[in-house]
């Protein structure tokens, strides 16, 4: 059997196992669905999906034209992918049975065995168990789509497809069911994370890092090769996507129409704002000019730095965690780039740094247990958890990537970077002309793989059209 058609028969196992698996009533069932909570939750679970294709526009725009399609599918493939493998199982891991706090049962919802439209007393007390878990699916996707922008153009389509598999079994699930579950030991510490701040822009970031050194520089960086973005309105439309969806992100972690949303949703505006000027402001002072770009890094910092902070900060503080996340990760992202640590992206220093910022801001301004109340607890907790999760999500990641790479290659060749991921991993190019560079270079990739014995002939000869 050649290895090429392995993904195909996993895909037919799990459908035919979903398809004919037994019904199972949910094992508990909490109180009555509230309308007005169920309506404004399936608008923001809608929103959060809109992310991810708002990332891929936002990544897709920033990298050189030769790479834009394949950037911007591995964010698209993520929603197919996590989609399938949440219900087969990540939602068990991050929701089920706690396992000592660490990680849930994956056997609690396998194959969305229970999830259904009845609520759960402790997950969902106003909401359909089905509605919260996809909702949670669209946290799910966006992580690992983010860490793609720390490795764009030089990582091969199949590896990046197995990590992000791993990845979300053993880093995202386990710390999502360590900061959300009632029973997880973060959230017993006393750790407040209201969108994620920490399960997804934290570990994202520090996975990123993770994989900007496993796999190396690209070819001819640091050696005087500019890197041009491809379209920069590709990334304005990104970032106008990510703004808008970034409302039922953090507006709808409120499980509710209620007033903790209603504040999520002007903190989160209000931070983002702050952030984009003070991106564009900073750059000034450093004697740049106002770029349509930082304003849309800036923004997207805001974004980030308030998600955990979101439900418990005052606006007025939001205002602060944003301009101080835009001008920490604007440094941040200079001493990447002085310490030639090829994050392409630059997803450490946005996401990763600014995911700290807003964990370590929301210890200090929670208005309920923040230090401005007088308390420390929780300000203490936070920066205990910041050192765990770093720890666990990076060195975690390595090991995974270093997995995945002893299974597929994680790196494409020299001669594939040079010709570009669109035309090598997918024969596809954003322009008329490259069409034939572009399956060329896809027969190329089929030659090899035949002599690796991956492909016969025959399966050549389709490829060549």
């Amino acid at each position: 059997m050649k290895r090429t058609t392995v993904p195909f028969i996993i895909l037919a196992a799990v459908a035919l196992a979903a398809a004919f698996a037994p019904a199972a009533a949910p094992s508990v069932e909490g109180g009555p669905i509230a309308p007005g909570d169920v309506a404004w939750m399936l608008t923001a679970t809608a929103l959060v999906l809109l992310m991810t294709p708002g990332l891929s526009f936002f990544y897709g725009g920033m990298v050189r034209t030769k790479n834009v399609i394949s950037t911007m599918l591995q964010s698209f493939i993520a929603m197919a992918v996590i989609s399938i493998l949440w219900i087969v199982t990540g939602f068990s891991i991050a929701f089920g049975d706690s396992i000592g706090g660490l990680f849930g049962n994956p056997l609690s919802y396998f194959l969305f065995r229970g999830v259904g439209a009845a609520t759960h007393p402790d997950l969902s007390p106003t909401i359909p168990l089905v509605l919260f878990a996809f909702f949670q699916l669209k946290f799910a996707i966006i992580t690992p789509a983010l860490i793609t922008g720390s490795f764009a153009e030089r990582v091969r389509f199949s590896s990046y497809i197995l990590f992000m598999i791993l990845f979300s079994l053993f880093i995202y699930a386990p710390l999502a069911h360590m900061t959300w579950h009632p029973d997880g030991i973060l959230r017993n510490l006393g750790v407040l994370d209201f969108a994620g701040g920490t399960v997804v822009h934290m570990s994202a970031g520090l996975a990123a890092l993770a994989g900007a050194l496993v796999l190396g520089p690209r070819r001819g960086h640091g050696n005087g090769q500019a890197h041009l973005p491809a379209n920069i309105p590709f990334v304005i439309l990104g970032t106008g996507m990510l703004w808008f969806g970034w409302f039922g992100f953090n507006a709808g972690s409120a499980l509710g129409a209620n007033g903790q949303a209603a504040m999520a949703f002007a903190t989160t505006n209000t931070a983002s704002a702050a952030a984009a000027l003070g991106w564009i402001f900073f750059d000034v002072i450093r004697g740049r000019r106002p770029s349509a770009l930082g304003a849309c890094i800036g923004a997207v910092v805001g974004l980030v730095a308030i998600t955990p902070a979101a439900g418990f900060v005052s606006i007025g503080a939001s205002i602060l965690i944003g301009a101080a996340a835009a001008v920490i990760s604007n440094v941040a992202v200079h001493v990447k780039t002085r310490a030639q640590v090829d994050d392409t992206l630059d997803v450490f220093p946005c996401h990763g740094v600014g995911g700290m910022v807003g964990m370590i801001a929301t210890g200090i301004f929670a208005m309920e247990g923040g230090l401005i109340t007088g308390e420390t607890k929780t300000f203490l907790v936070h920066l205990f958890a910041l050192v765990l999760v770093s720890g666990f999500t990076f060195a975690g990641s390595w090991i995974l990537y270093k997995i995945t790479d002893a299974i597929i290659p994680l790196r494409v060749t020299d001669d594939q970077e040079e010709t570009g991921l669109d035309a090598s991993q997918h024969g596809e190019s954003v322009w008329e002309e490259q069409v034939k560079v572009a399956q060329a270079a896809k027969i190329a990739v089929a030659e090899e793989d035949v002599s690796a014995g991956l492909l016969d002939d025959e399966d050549l000869v389709s490829q060549a059209g």
